[in-house]
């Protein structure tokens, strides 16, 4: 019998962890079933862009896994049984169900409104297409001069602040950061953040800590009222509920616990790769929620599914960081580079060469969905008939 993978979610990770697989076993051995909701990627880190009506680019995963054997399975994941090791969905046809014998899994997270009053009411978020499209729409009907807060200092609170800013001079663009400006980056890093914030008249509220969010604005901690015809709301995300109502080992959060080759520690017939995994990086630390994480999560994932199915070696790569890419609008960008941790170190690239640099990433990170061996040997390797799967259940790497 042919072995049953099982991918659920197609974003950056799960995408790519489905090709690589693809890649890397024989047709004739696996069936790999890819479970996503729409028929298309999602190229989740140009969301802000959308919001701003930029047209962007269609890619149908019909077109990107052609001739792979990948089948896709337009669907949401309700449930997982990891105990009959099978998979509740509901498509077009209605709910189905889908018994694996590898499960990856790859849902990702969502915007979450941190539990503050109003937020899930009043904001709107740029984590999800839907989202994106809705403040769009929502941007595109503000007469000029009517105020645009975004809540939240981080990278997507950046690039959308300034995206807004530069998209629509017209309108008067806030940014409400817990912190500093940009406090995480070197001194060069804060410097031409500032500069780039000036130029295009975002009005930086720093060390506000948002406390509730109303129908025209947002209050501070420290009694402050920042008026908002929009509220972008951009503090953190939130995984997807399903892991949590599972038999699976996982955070408080509801993050999967896994081991170095992104096997569940609780049942090694699952894989959990990008937000949804608690994977460890260099120096001990937790990688964090970015594509810069999830990408290389599922390449390790991937290969070390095909490795325990074939007999062979199981790869361990270490997971580390080179660089956090900004874009701040179309023509602007900042490129701080970093330790293998994630700590800025004094080097940065600025201006419109790190534009183009950001933009470089971003193409080559969809590009690389569709191309997931990044060069590296794509024989088909024939699955070892061993009682492998007996092998997984028990937590026996081949």
């Amino acid at each position: 019998m042919q072995h049953r993978i099982v991918v659920l979610g197609a974003g950056y990770t799960g995408a790519t962890a489905a090709g690589r697989l693809a890649k890397r076993l024989r047709r004739e051995d696996v069936t790999i079933t890819l479970v996503n909701p729409e028929p298309d990627f999602v190229e989740r880190v140009r969301m802000h862009q959308l919001a701003t009506g930029q047209d962007l680019k269609p890619r149908p995963f019909a077109e990107m896994f052609a001739g792979t054997g990948v089948e896709l399975k337009v669907a949401s994941v309700t449930a997982v049984d990891v105990d009959r090791r099978t998979v509740s969905v509901t498509g077009a046809d209605g709910p189905a169900e889908l018994a694996y014998d590898t499960l990856v899994y790859a849902l990702g997270s969502g915007w979450s409104d941190g539990g503050v009053p109003g937020a899930a009411e009043h904001a709107d978020e740029v984590a999800s297409r839907p989202g994106a499209r809705r403040l769009r729409d929502r941007l595109a009907a503000l007469e000029a001069g009517r105020p645009v807060v975004v809540v939240g200092g981080g990278l997507t609170g950046l690039e959308a602040a300034t995206e807004i800013a530069e998209a629509r001079p017209d309108l008067a663009v806030s940014l409400a950061a817990h912190g500093a400006l940009g406090d995480w980056l070197s001194a060069k890093g804060r410097s031409h953040l500032r500069k780039v914030t000036d130029r295009l008249g975002v009005e930086v509220h720093e060390n506000a800590a948002v406390t509730a969010v109303t129908a025209d604005g947002v209050e501070t901690a420290d009694g402050r009222s920042v008026p908002a015809a929009v509220t972008v709301w951009t503090t953190g995300f939130a995984v997807h509920p399903v892991a949590r109502a599972t038999a699976l080992e996982t955070t408080e959060h509801g993050r999967i616990v896994v081991d170095a080759t992104m096997r569940s520690v609780s049942h090694p017939d699952v894989y959990a790769v990008g937000d949804a995994a608690i994977a460890t990086g260099p120096q001990g630390k937790p990688l964090r929620m970015s594509c810069a994480s999830g990408v290389p999560m599922a390449w390790q994932a991937a290969d070390a599914i095909a490795a325990r199915l074939t007999g062979t070696k199981v790869p361990h790569v270490s997971i580390r960081y080179f660089q956090q890419c900004v874009s701040l609008g179309r023509g602007e960008g900042l490129i701080q580079f970093v330790t293998a941790d994630d700590r800025a170190v004094d080097r940065t690239l600025t201006g419109r060469t790190a534009a183009l640099y950001k933009e470089l990433i971003c193409k080559g990170a969809a590009w690389g969905v569709a191309n997931p061996t990044l060069g590296l040997p794509s024989r088909r390797r024939r699955v070892v008939r061993q009682d492998v799967q007996d092998l997984a259940r028990e937590g026996v790497s081949a």
